[in-house]
């Protein structure tokens, strides 16, 4: 059996990564600076505080190794200077150090971010790359430094997720759980009619499996993931409301006047919404996955629904300890700021209708 490395295998995706994958490899090693527990782990996946803009750690700690996923990624809520460093200068040194190992395969896992917030769907992976802000901007960069590193000889399949969600997905969901555990009402930026697709995490590493294992010929390309046929954002609120026992409902608002009042809240830091999360959750985006389901033979098998209730389960049950810390990555609740008081007053305006 072949030994894969994980970067950023701490986090949300690389951590769902190694549980589905563990069975399928004889070794998998994580690098990352985060906390790794690893009681989460299977006994075969290992550790490594490494930090991907080290090249040298990297470069050592890829020794023995087949295959890579490259997982490690800023969020687009960090400083300018470590979104570059971490998406750009992290995927280099990957790459760089793999060719150094004779590890030929290394799975990129970019993000739609590459589109900007165009008004054509579905999206296709020909369509134009205009990146909005620091981290569009250097997923589209690090693409692009994958694009040379296939000239030299190397497989590199680049992944495009949507947002992805699942059991341990917290952050900015985790702020939606507690209002629909309370039963607030659930504004929506807008009426809820557009299609935001979510995915399941489980797809996203079958897909991400088979651009590890699929032959070079296949693999080597850039692939759009993401559910099928989406919604519209309220259908599947209601669906995901109704299967939890929620008594929660959507509420539809005037997106300029929300989105206005959210821009105030985010420029003085006092609500944890960025610009990515308030100023597109009212537009429609979606992908085209054809070419994945042609050339790779992946198709999902869940719905936003079916992703919303998994992770919403999972945090119900773990919720004591998910309150008890907070941070600024997908694996831990955010705090929500000035959005608190807001919940209770949106508990009692959906008991008084």
């Amino acid at each position: 059996m072949a030994k894969l490395v994980v970067t950023g295998g701490a986090g949300f995706l690389g951590f769902h990564i190694c549980k589905k994958l563990a069975d399928k490899y004889e070794k998998i090693l994580v690098l990352d600076i985060d906390t790794f527990r690893k009681e989460e782990y299977a006994a075969n996946v290992e550790y490594k505080k490494v930090d991907v803009r080290d090249f040298e750690a990297v470069k050592e700690a890829f020794k023995g190794y087949d295959a890579v996923v490259n997982a490690a990624a800023a969020l687009p809520l960090w400083s300018k200077k470590d979104i570059y460093s971490t998406n750009v200068d992290g995927i280099k040194n990957v790459l760089e150090a793999a060719k150094a190992n004779n590890i030929n395969r290394v799975v990129q896992v970019s993000s739609t971010a590459v589109y900007g917030v165009p008004e054509k769907h579905p999206l296709f992976e020909t369509d134009p790359l205009i990146g909005v802000g620091p981290y569009g901007e250097t997923k589209i960069t690090a693409e692009k430094i994958c694009e040379e590193y296939r000239t030299k000889g190397m497989t590199v399949p680049v992944v495009r997720p949507k947002t992805f969600i699942g059991t341990e997905r917290l952050g900015v969901f985790q702020i939606l759980y507690d209002w629909v555990e309370a039963g607030a009402l659930i504004p929506c930026i807008g009426n809820g009619n557009n299609r935001y697709e979510l995915l399941e995490v489980q797809d996203l590493v079958d897909a991400i499996y088979l651009m590890l294992t699929k032959p070079a010929e296949i693999a080597n390309d850039t692939f759009n993931v993401g559910a099928k046929n989406t919604p519209p954002v309220k259908q599947y609120l209601e669906e995901f409301f109704s299967r939890v026992g929620s008594k929660s409902r959507v509420m539809k608002t005037p997106a300029g006047l929300l989105i206005f009042f959210l821009e105030i809240f985010w420029m003085l830091r006092i609500s944890p919404l960025y610009k990515w999360v308030y100023g597109t959750a009212h537009k429609d985006s979606f992908v085209s996955i054809e070419k994945a389901e042609t050339k790779l033979g992946w198709s999902p098998k869940f719905t936003e629904a079916d992703a919303l209730v998994h992770s919403y389960e999972w945090y119900i049950k773990h919720e004591k300890e998910v309150k008890g810390a907070s941070g600024v990555t997908h694996r831990v609740a955010w705090k929500q700021g000035i959005l608190a008081p807001f919940k209770g007053f949106m508990v009692m305006l959906n008991k008084n209708k």
